[in-house]
């Protein structure tokens, strides 16, 4: 009894997922395309020309890069948007030493309580905290951007379609919705109701084409780097997408590597296995069937 109403119960699910399947595959054939600026002009993320150091199986990060998109994010990104899931201890992996990341700690300031009054106060950053927000709260933060509250960074590779090539699409995709085409279409020719309302900014990676960020990278050496490396807009984009990647997936590269040799171990496994079934089973002959 028990078994026939499990097979009736199993009947029923594989029913309705049928059912679910065949209406999903109906309103997706049936439905009618969305005419909008937004479905149409929306821009794909790209990443920078010869892509990243550590895209691939046998990517590598480049600590260089990665300390050059630490400092783009510490002088610019850092005025609107926290770090809360990285501890300045992790620096250590971008090959700072613990003297220098105490060092660096110690040039920002974090949330603290005065021990003599018990009241919250504030003080020099040490190694095991974490990045601090630059906002004391949610309603400061909106106050501070036009009601727009700034994402925090930590995953922000990871929490958006396109990774790393998205953020520095972003970062370098700023321009005049006046001109803006894509596939040989003008967007006010097609859509010449859209606008960019005051406060907000055209950018045509973002999903609804306005945003309210103003350009974060607005010119030429805004950022000094300490390896001597030219500071363009691109670069700094491209350097602080990588380190944005970093803090989001720290184990990416060392996933990679571990994933290579599960690889090579299973194949060798495998050829182990097969050839010791031949070894045992060799003396072994099926015994043939009487006619």
């Amino acid at each position: 009894m028990i078994r026939i109403l499990a097979a009736l119960a199993g009947l029923v699910f594989a029913g309705v997922a049928l059912l679910s399947f065949g209406f999903g595959a109906y309103a997706f054939l049936t439905e009618e395309a969305v005419h909008s600026a937004e479905h149409e002009f929306h821009a794909h993320a790209h990443g920078p020309e010869g892509g990243f150091k550590f895209d691939g199986p046998a990517g590598k990060w480049d600590v260089a890069q990665l300390q050059r998109g630490y400092k783009v994010y510490k002088e610019v990104c850092a005025a609107c948007h926290s770090l809360k899931y990285v501890a300045f201890r992790d620096l250590e992996q971008l090959d700072y030493s613990e003297a220098q990341v105490k060092a660096e700690a110690a040039t920002w300031t974090v949330p603290g309580i005065d021990p003599n009054t018990g009241e919250a106060s504030t003080r020099p950053g040490e190694p095991t905290d974490y990045f601090p927000s630059p906002y004391p709260n949610a309603v400061a933060a909106a106050a501070a951007n036009n009601n727009a509250i700034p994402p925090d960074l930590s995953l922000m590779t990871k929490a958006r379609h396109g990774g790393s090539d998205y953020v520095y699409s972003l970062l370098t995709g700023y321009t005049d919705a006046e001109t803006y085409e894509k596939d040989g279409k003008r967007l006010m020719e097609e859509f010449p109701e859209f606008s960019t309302p005051e406060g907000l900014y055209f950018n045509p990676y973002f999903a609804n084409l306005n945003l309210a960020m103003a350009p974060p990278l607005t010119s030429e050496g805004q950022v000094t780097f300490d390896d001597g490396k030219k500071a363009t807009i691109s670069q700094m984009s491209k350097d602080v997408s990588a380190f944005l990647t970093w803090t989001a997936e720290p184990k990416l590269v060392k996933r990679q590597q571990t994933g290579w040799a599960v690889l090579v171990f299973l194949l060798f496994a495998t050829g182990l296995a097969y050839f010791a079934k031949k070894q045992i089973w060799a003396d072994k002959k099926p015994k043939k069937k009487k006619a």
